[in-house]
């Protein structure tokens, strides 16, 4: 949910958001928020605080008198004692504008994270378990390494996303690692053969972008 009262905000940021795995419902203005809030389920709000009929703070606090939806503050406010306002009312993060695209999605998908953890996850019978440290397919396990197990689990939770090789080995290697662009690709090469060999049509759904990096397609 996207709550700002300038259209021109609202649509920047559906902009920034249509490459990544997020439908925004867009709100303009206050009031309009809330009714959507209040009607619909949402998994995270992104919420102006400088509106005009109703700031951001009272719009959160009314929030959390009947939901815990993950919220973030976007302002062009910077002043720590917004920040700590917003916190105390409420809000789970702040971001002030202008952001870089790329942090804004990385504090999105963290909150997510956060208030939302995904440890099992199947798809067509292959599933993937983080508390066992397995992936099986119709119970028949795959032996993958502990970074090709990474590597399928956080694409796997993030269907449409397309995660590029740098950004494999920051979230997988380390951002102080050394490895380079060839080695996950060797990895995925090897995790795929093994998830092949036990009959799942793993090609139907790890797919390369040739020139960037790998995604998991949502069927």
């Amino acid at each position: 949910m996207l709550i700002d009262d300038e259209e021109r905000m609202l649509e920047l940021l559906t902009l920034y958001l249509k490459p990544y795995p997020y439908f925004c419902r867009k709100a303009v203005g206050a009031k309009a928020g809330l009714k959507f809030v209040k009607e619909e389920k949402f998994d995270l709000i992104l919420l102006d605080i400088m509106m005009p009929e109703m700031n951001g703070w009272e719009v959160c606090r009314e929030i959390r008198q009947y939901s815990d939806v993950p919220i973030i503050m976007v302002t062009a406010r910077e002043q720590k004692e917004d920040i700590v306002k917003g916190l105390k009312l409420g809000a789970d993060d702040y971001i002030t504008k202008p952001f870089n695209e790329e942090e804004l999605v990385a504090r999105m998908d963290a909150l997510l994270r956060r208030t939302r953890p995904v440890n099992r996850i199947e798809v067509e019978r292959l599933l993937w378990d983080e508390d066992q440290f397995e992936l099986s397919y119709k119970k028949q396990l795959v032996k993958l390494t502990p970074k090709e197990f990474a590597i399928i689990g956080l694409l796997m939770k993030n269907p449409g996303r397309v995660f590029s090789r740098n950004q494999l080995i920051d979230l997988v290697w380390g951002i102080h690692s050394e490895t380079e662009g060839r080695t996950v690709d060797s990895h995925v090469r090897n995790m795929r053969e093994k998830i092949r060999k036990v009959g799942f049509p793993i090609d139907d759904y790890f797919h390369t972008v040739w020139g960037v990096g790998y995604k998991w397609i949502r069927k």
